[in-house]
């Protein structure tokens, strides 16, 4: 009896062509297209299929069950996986979350630019080609003193272009404490061999000095390879050979000083750790010759890697066939053009990972404190005994391998609840329809105040009704 019950449940579901005729499947089939929708629908019955054959159906009628089923899956299908999420984690250059969010100067140019022709690669002075590295060439020479630079797609292809053009076939001498791995299996010894150049280690993991260097300087040696350490700070007995020292050296035996400073600093940050920190300039200036460098990180731009330095080593590089492949689209270009000429104008304060990395506790305070008046407005007296909220000190990071072992002092909204975990809550708020990233701590979900774009409050006091809702529901 029961098999037949189940049997008599099965058979009940809709037929297909009855399901794509509904409301709710024209609806979709209008967007996404009647295949997809008609796929969708197939896993929804496979899905709900599976579940009544194992009694899992809450005496919900089939046809509503695959109804909700196909529902949701279609509402995944139906919109990007790529979304904008408020970054409530205290992390500034958020690498899983796209890292640096763009001024405003920058949005707007890639909105005039996106939608319509450019110049490109075209010159209307003379009606013929031109060149897309000249829209932002004089810029980067204009902020760091080099004598020419180029831009590529990220950091790692402009550390790979400059070593292929320079030393592929040859040998580059790098500081054993410098093989550093960056994140995503981009490690150093990787992205030399992949050049063409055969890697010389020399001195230790703590200790490496200019003797070391000399030591080691054959027929073969092309360049020396100076690598910024992220994400990592080795202390104790160190002894580390400057820029200063490697460029002499380089300079006397005729060979290529690159310098991969990953952070791409353009200007000194208004913190006190952060003092000792070089700027693409300083480098240049201390005799590097070439520098490589990320527009994403603390240059607040999109993602491009630049290498600046000397006109002769530049150009050996625009005339590689590697570069082509390695080429920023209009958008990137137009976004780090707007990106450069805020710092030019003196209002690099509008770039938000700059202004969020140099607001004070003192003002982060004060957003807390809006913030927890607003969550505790929209929760009411419905959640009053099951949330609890309060501004608490809340350290927050840089990020992006910038300054790893140094906190931003600041403040968070705390959220407690008294019958979930603060995993689950934290889950609820990941899951909202805007999501909503928090931090956790001591079993509590924190919502950093320091990492909050312009609107980010109400985005997520409006998750906060929408978790509310469901726990009501």
């Amino acid at each position: 009896m029961v098999n037949s019950d189940k049997n008599n449940t099965l058979r009940s579901i809709p037929p297909m062509e009855e399901l794509l005729n509904t409301d709710w499947a024209l609806e979709y089939s209008s967007s996404i297209g009647r295949e997809q929708v008609k796929a969708v629908i197939s896993q929804a019955i496979d899905d709900v299929r599976q579940k009544l054959q194992k009694n899992i159906h809450d005496k919900v009628l089939p046809e509503v069950f695959v109804a909700d089923r196909a529902k949701n899956l279609l509402g995944q299908r139906s919109t990007g996986t790529l979304k904008a999420v408020v970054n409530a984690t205290g992390v500034v250059i958020h690498t899983n979350l796209g890292r640096s969010p763009l001024a405003k100067d920058a949005l707007q140019a890639v909105k005039a630019l996106a939608g319509t022709y450019s110049t490109l690669e075209y010159d209307p002075e003379t009606g013929g080609r031109g060149g897309r590295n000249s829209h932002v060439e004089s810029l980067i020479c204009q902020m760091t003193g080099a004598e020419a630079a180029l831009v590529v797609n990220n950091n790692a292809a402009a550390l790979l272009l400059a070593l292929s053009a320079t030393a592929a076939g040859r040998e580059v001498i790098v500081s054993a404490g410098e093989l550093v791995e960056i994140g995503d299996s981009f490690r150093i010894p990787d992205i030399l061999s992949f050049s063409g150049a055969e890697m010389v280690t020399v001195g230790c993991t703590n200790a490496t000095r200019i003797g070391d260097y000399q030591k080691a300087i054959t027929e073969k040696t092309a360049a020396f390879l100076k690598v910024h350490p992220s994400n990592y700070r080795i202390e104790g007995f160190t002894a580390f050979t400057s820029r200063e020292e490697l460029a002499e050296l380089a300079s006397s035996s005729g060979l290529v000083f690159i310098e991969d400073l990953g952070s791409g600093l353009l200007c000194p940050l208004d913190l006190p750790f952060a003092s000792n920190e070089p700027t693409v300039r300083d480098c240049l200036e201390a005799g590097s010759g070439l520098v490589t460098f990320s527009g994403d990180k603390l240059l607040g731009g999109p993602q491009i890697g630049v290498i600046a330095g000397s006109k002769q080593l530049v150009d050996r590089m625009r005339s590689h066939q590697l570069y082509r492949a390695l080429r920023v689209d209009k958008m990137t270009l137009t976004a780090f053009e707007a990106t450069l000429r805020l710092y030019l104008a003196g209002r690099q304060g509008q770039i938000p990972v700059i202004k969020m990395i140099e607001t004070s506790a003192e003002t982060l305070h004060k957003k807390a404190d809006r913030l927890c008046r607003l969550l505790k407005q929209r929760a009411g007296s419905t959640a009053a005994q099951e949330l609890t909220f309060s501004v608490v000190e809340a350290d927050g990071v840089i990020g992006g391998g910038a300054f790893p072992t140094d906190l931003l002092p600041g403040y968070a909204v705390s959220i407690r609840s008294a019958s979930h975990s603060a995993e689950s809550l934290a889950t609820a708020f990941r899951t909202s329809k805007i999501p909503v990233i928090p931090a956790i701590r001591d079993g509590q979900v924190l919502l950093h105040v320091r990492t909050l774009l312009d609107g980010d409050e109400k985005i997520i006091a409006s998750a906060l009704t929408g978790i509310i809702g469901e726990e009501g529901s």
